[in-house]
């Protein structure tokens, strides 16, 4: 991501950053402790991904995405993240780690998830920028409280 026009600063973009960090962080640790033959751990690893995952995907799109949806520019940038989400959500919930070919398909996915993450926080985070005022923001901040009970968006 670019650190330079300032959407790191916006606590919700933030805190959708942080998310992304940490699946990367939890397939990574999936691959490595299948790799050493603990495929029940990277098991629970990828489950507790596939947990973030849901949660991340649902504050965006019913946030950030469902209101960059209602101009055409931003909704054919759009509907392929989305597309991208629900594959990948589909393609975790079938893996088998225990499979060769299955850790293969995984370390391709997490290639594949940084580039999408990229389209996100080089594209559409920035965007956010100048096309959302107060009431855009706090529509998007609602979505992602309501994807996440209990937790408030992050003001640090």
């Amino acid at each position: 991501m670019c650190h330079y026009c300032g959407c790191r600063q916006i606590p919700l973009i933030r805190d959708f950053i942080a998310e992304h960090e940490l699946v990367l962080e939890l397939g990574m640790r999936a691959l490595e402790q299948a790799g050493h033959g603990a495929f029940e751990q990277a098991g629970s690893t990828v489950e507790a991904m596939r947990a973030e995952l849901r949660s991340h995907w649902q504050g965006e799109e019913e946030g950030i995405f469902a209101l960059m949806r209602t101009d055409e520019l931003y909704r054919q940038h759009i509907d392929p993240l989305v597309d991208e989400h629900r594959e990948l959500g589909a393609l975790l919930a079938g893996l088998d780690l225990g499979r060769a070919d299955d850790r293969d398909l995984l370390h391709h996915q997490m290639t594949e998830l940084r580039i999408h993450i990229s389209k996100e926080e080089d594209g559409i985070f920035p965007v956010t920028l100048v096309e959302f005022s107060g009431p855009e923001w706090d529509a998007a901040i609602a979505a992602w409280e309501r994807a996440h009970p209990g937790r408030t968006v992050s003001t640090r």
